[in-house]
């Protein structure tokens, strides 16, 4: 498996494509972005990687670690690689670690996308956290993993897709990167506060927002997008249906206009 500054990685699209990073959120898998990696890879050269902690990944933490610290393992994973410069699709935390390493990093981020993210937390995600944790400390991993679909999908869609539902429950229990683990990076999204500093990102960046994500409220991506410089070019677009991991739900849809508006192409309004 190919390793690099201590992360697991995987290369997809042409080699001369233009390279664009996939972030996932708080489950920290490659894996994540599976049914939008053929969109992707058809136009870039995609780099999917595990966070440190969680996956393939090294899963040693330090005691307190922030999302600014996994921002600079995106940058080490493509310093490693040689990658100059890339666009950036985050998914929640994913999209977290995008702004940061925007701020910290400004020159070696292209396009920048933010799935259900934000740049402080909302009072609603903070108690759904305390929920997630109760069941953690309380039931273990398999209480957990047996509750994460009901913040993840819509229940219609939980219905139609028990079978897939089922199947990466058992996974998230196989591949379950530690109590420990998870409490320090709900602990990293929690703190992450860049609200202030949203007008320093000079990246172009769009804020994709679901109106039925029941663990981050659409508002969160308007507070992104208006807190924008002027001169960023910033947008946001709502997606109606799909729940928080939308981009999967909702693939068809996600798969038609975000790798357009990463390879620079205007967004076409409904």
């Amino acid at each position: 498996m190919p390793h690099a500054a201590g992360l697991y990685y995987e290369l997809h699209g042409p080699e001369d494509g233009e390279p664009l990073l996939l972030s996932p959120g708080l489950g920290g898998s490659a894996s994540y972005w599976q049914p939008n990696l053929a969109a992707f890879a058809e136009r870039f050269r995609v780099i999917l990687y595990d966070h440190r902690g969680t996956g393939r990944s090294d899963r040693a933490l330090p005691d307190m670690p922030s999302v600014e610290e996994m921002a600079q393992d995106a940058l080490g994973l493509l310093d490693a690689l040689g990658i100059a410069r890339a666009h950036f699709l985050g998914h929640a935390l994913g999209g977290l670690i995008g702004m940061a390493l925007a701020l910290a990093a400004p020159k070696r981020i292209g396009r920048l996308m933010v799935v259900n993210g934000w740049g402080r937390l909302e009072p609603h995600t903070g108690r759904c956290f305390d929920a997630r944790l109760i069941l953690l400390r309380a039931g273990g991993p398999q209480a957990y993993a047996e509750a994460q679909s009901i913040f993840l999908y819509p229940a219609d869609w939980i219905a139609e897709e028990e079978a897939q539902v089922a199947a990466q429950t058992r996974a998230s229990i196989d591949h379950f990167p530690g109590i420990d683990n998870v409490e320090k990076r709900i602990a990293a999204t929690r703190a992450f506060d860049i609200l202030d500093r949203i007008g320093e990102i000079v990246s172009p960046l769009l804020a994709v927002a679901a109106s039925d994500d029941i663990l981050v409220p659409s508002i969160a991506s308007a507070r992104i997008v208006d807190g924008l410089s002027p001169f960023n070019g910033g947008t946001e677009v709502t997606m109606r249906w799909g729940g928080h991991a939308c981009n999967v739900t909702d693939a068809d849809n996600f798969n038609e206009f975000a790798p357009a508006w990463i390879a620079g192409e205007p967004l076409i309004e409904e």
